[in-house]
């Protein structure tokens, strides 16, 4: 017979096995040379708290090890690591890793603690709602594969992460919940037939009979305590060992004092049973947080479909356009350049741009459009869309984590990491209320046992089970996960846990106009060449200095010139004023007027008074010599722009047109879209110090921008949203990014926001109403443990039902 179990792994130790490790000043006995290494490395490193904090047996890696540790050597290729790892810097790696084995908290901290004492790992992020785990290393000091062994080396697995397994983790939850719930509603009718006759006999019952009923309910009710409340007192006695008050606390000792007290008056044949009342107190409570859990993880879909979306494979054109034929390659395998063939119904595999072929694209997962969106050669498809209808040949531009889909989804990753400042809140006055109500039932238990000791036990277990804060915690979580859901699915995609709360009290809305209330498609209107040259070369220089700008402008110059553009070096942006650089040897300078002409200190032409006034954007070309040419830009403000404005100002907010093109051509916009607060000629440090200003007078600024310049102030901002189309960098700093472009999905967005809001007062006033009214009656008596039961569970269905209205808005 074994001696004993293992300490690290649970399992019996072999007869002949002696084996074992110190922990804690005591030798704890092993049973393999595995678990003692495993163990020892745990000690070693100063993590033997984790064996005082874990609620469960790790998966033993006896058998496991050595094929890992043989596998993990591949992982270090670079051509594996395409798939899940991100180059960060010269030597920074950043990966995300899929968990296996994670069972509590504890197991969280143990990791997050191994592996942060690693030479060379620079950060570690594991989130226990879907075990993903996000390290950063140094690539010249550790290895992704001794990161690996670390994990395994701790009785842990990690993987890079793969949704579809996440999504078989996610099922199995959902699978083993329903059992629980079938386990404790069967046991609950069962244990009712029982009890049912006791009620009606009213005392007339013989005793035998009566104890017959007795023992039947407590044979019963054992699975439903054993099997489905196996959750709950695990979780508590977590708790417990951390040193914390969780919400199963309350929930395990009310169900654990009424079954230990039923048992008693089974086995002492005297006093009250409550075996009825256990068992539907369970099942209620599975049965809501069964539904509560379905709920959220159909709220948090979105990301795993998202992550979903691209194929495994794609059909490469390795020798176009002399040789037609396709081959199948693995995605991870495509490179820049090179040429695949997307047939109709087919998933892009890659953001690339169209070269043969006209069809359409169902863009809807990743910006909200319903409708299929036009492509014919020269134009972009990006990675994840349908090809609707016939075959595209496209050449690729972006791959793995280049690709627009692959930083939507890391967006959304990082939204989901942050915990909202009133989420934290709640959690804060939830662990205190716990921690009150547990006083409150000691008093009342005490209370009780003086006024009528027959009543104390029941009336106890219903103040802890009827007070129990879930809904306070559900309350805020479940609104804001339901909200970020809705709202991606319309191409507003939120990138920070405190976004949507904080849109949705926005007081100031500051708008940029190019690219954000205009379509920032811009396009030549005219040329005024004003030193001799002729109108072509003038644009041949603009375009040559414009050549590394993302700015709608330098595209329209770009587009206008032709493809012999001359040489341009020492090259200097100026955000916000314009460009130098110099051409053909010669020094110009491209921008706003003033800051053009100030290389020659010379003034604009006369002509050019008139372009000035025509509210066009006219950008001027200058040398050390004066003024060369004037280029006229035109721009269509976005259909949506007005209402978007008007719903605005109608609900009582600050609209301010804050930009750096010239008062003409800003103030024409406010006055088509009836904006009266206009500050135009603001340099990107200007934009900068008006939000501030705003703010410190009190104000909740809301800033919508696209450019690069407009980083700073999109960073400064409480919330801000960045143009799906603009530059990466104001995409980074941004709360939302409106993927979709369209300012409509923006309003709707307010609207949705603002719901959320109001449904996050309801759930916390239900919430704390709920519990002040129950409290007191519960107290007096007049709430029996399966009637807590029931309102427990319904209190918080109730508050995922109300989350769950957020996905329903009505459009106009």
């Amino acid at each position: 017979m074994p001696a004993a179990s293992c300490y690290h792994c649970g399992l019996p130790v072999p007869e002949d096995v002696d084996l074992s490790v110190t922990v804690g000043s005591e030798p704890r006995a092993m049973c393999c040379f595995g678990c003692q290494a495993v163990a020892q490395s745990i000690v070693d490193n100063g993590l033997a708290e984790y064996y005082r904090s874990r609620d469960a047996m790790p998966e033993s890696p006896r058998e496991a090890m050595p094929a890992i540790l043989d596998q993990l050597v591949m992982y270090d290729h670079v051509e594996f690591q395409k798939s899940f790892v991100k180059e960060l810097g010269q030597n920074e790696r950043e990966a995300s890793l899929l968990l296996e084995g994670i069972t509590c908290a504890a197991c969280i901290w143990l990791n997050e603690q191994h592996l942060g004492r690693l030479p060379g790992v620079t950060a570690v992020n594991i989130n226990y709602t879907t075990r993903r785990a996000r390290v950063r290393w140094d690539e010249s000091r550790v290895k992704l594969s001794d990161i690996l062994g670390a994990v395994a080396a701790i009785g842990y697995r990690a993987y890079p992460y793969d949704a579809a397994k996440n999504e078989e983790i996610s099922r199995k939850e959902r699978r083993e919940a329903m059992w629980r719930l079938w386990v404790a509603g069967f046991g609950m009718m069962q244990v009712m037939m029982y009890a049912y006759p006791v009620y009606i006999a009213n005392g007339d019952m013989t005793a035998d009979i009566e104890s017959l009923m007795r023992w039947a309910s407590l044979f019963l009710t054992l699975p439903v305590i054993f099997y489905s409340s196996a959750p709950f007192f695990r979780n508590a006695w977590r708790d417990i060992k951390l040193r914390r008050v969780g919400m199963d606390v309350p929930v395990a000792l009310g169900v654990g004092a009424a079954f230990v007290a039923s048992c008693w008056a089974t086995f002492a044949q005297a006093g009250e049973v409550y075996f009825d009342s256990v068992t539907m107190f369970i099942f209620f409570l599975l049965g809501g947080r069964y539904l509560e859990m379905t709920a959220r993880q159909k709220a948090v879909s979105v990301t795993e479909a998202l992550a979903r979306l691209l194929p495994a494979f794609a059909q490469k054109m390795a020798r176009f356009p002399a040789d037609r034929n396709t081959e199948q390659c693995v995605v991870a395998d495509l490179r820049q350049g090179d040429y695949i063939l997307v047939r109709a119904g087919d998933i892009v595999p890659a953001d690339g741009r169209v070269i043969e072929g006209i069809s359409c694209a169902n863009e809807a997962l990743l910006t909200g459009e319903s409708k299929p969106v036009p492509k014919s050669p020269g134009e972009t498809v990006v990675g994840g869309s349908i090809n609707a209808e016939s075959p595209l040949v496209v050449q690729v531009e972006q791959v793995g984590e280049g690709t627009r889909l692959s930083a939507i989804i890391q967006l959304m990753e990082r939204a989901a990491a942050e915990k909202p400042k009133i989420v934290v809140l709640a959690d804060r006055i939830a662990s205190y209320f716990v921690a009150v109500l547990l006083a409150v039932a000691i008093l009342v238990a005490v209370g009780w046992y003086f006024v009528d000791p027959a009543k104390a036990l029941w009336i106890t277990v219903s103040v802890l089970v009827v007070t129990c804060p879930c809904a306070l915690s559900l309350a805020t979580p479940i609104a804001l996960t339901v909200s970020a859901g809705a709202l991606a699915r319309d191409g507003l995609l939120v990138t920070r846990g405190h976004a949507i709360e904080t849109l949705a009290r926005a007081t100031h809305f500051v708008f940029d106009k190019t690219g954000t209330l205009t379509t920032g498609q811009m396009h030549l209107v005219d040329v005024l060449p004003v030193a001799g040259l002729h109108r072509d070369a003038c644009l041949a220089m603009a375009a040559a200095l414009e050549q590394a700008s993302e700015h709608p402008v330098a595209t329209a110059l770009r587009q206008a010139a032709g493809a012999q553009l001359p040489e341009t070096s020492a090259v200097i942006s100026e955000p916000g004023q314009g460009i130098e650089a110099l051409v053909d040897g010669r020094r110009c300078r491209i921008g706003r007027p003033d800051y053009a002409l100030a290389l020659s200190a010379e003034n604009l032409p006369a002509a050019a008074g008139d372009w000035l006034e025509s509210g066009d954007t006219v950008v001027a070309l200058a040398d050390e010599t004066g003024c060369l040419a004037l280029f006229r830009i035109g721009d269509e403000l976005r259909p949506e722009s007005a209402a978007l404005i008007a719903e605005l100002r109608a609900s009582g907010k600050q609209v301010i047109l804050l930009t750096g093109d010239a008062p003409a051509v800003a103030h024409r916009v406010a006055d088509q879209l009836g904006i009266a607060d206009v500050r135009a000629g603001v340099t990107p440090q200007g934009k900068h110090d008006c939000v501030t200003g705003l703010q410190s007078a009190g104000a909740i600024v809301a800033m919508l921008g696209d450019g690069v310049n407009d980083a700073p102030v999109l960073a400064q901002a409480q919330v801000s949203v960045a143009m799906g189309g603009g530059a990466q960098l104001a995409r980074t700093q941004s709360d939302f990014i409106l993927l979709s472009e369209n300012l409509d999905h923006l309003r709707y967005g307010l609207r949705r926001a603002r719901k959320t809001l109001r449904v996050i007062r309801q759930n916390l006033w239900w919430s704390f109403a709920y519990n002040f009214v129950a409290l007191p009656l519960a107290i007096a008596g007049f709430v029996t443990p399966w009637i807590a039961g029931i309102g427990m569970s319904a209190s918080s269905l109730l508050v995922v039902l109300n989350s769950l209205r957020i996905q329903r808005l009505e459009i106009d």
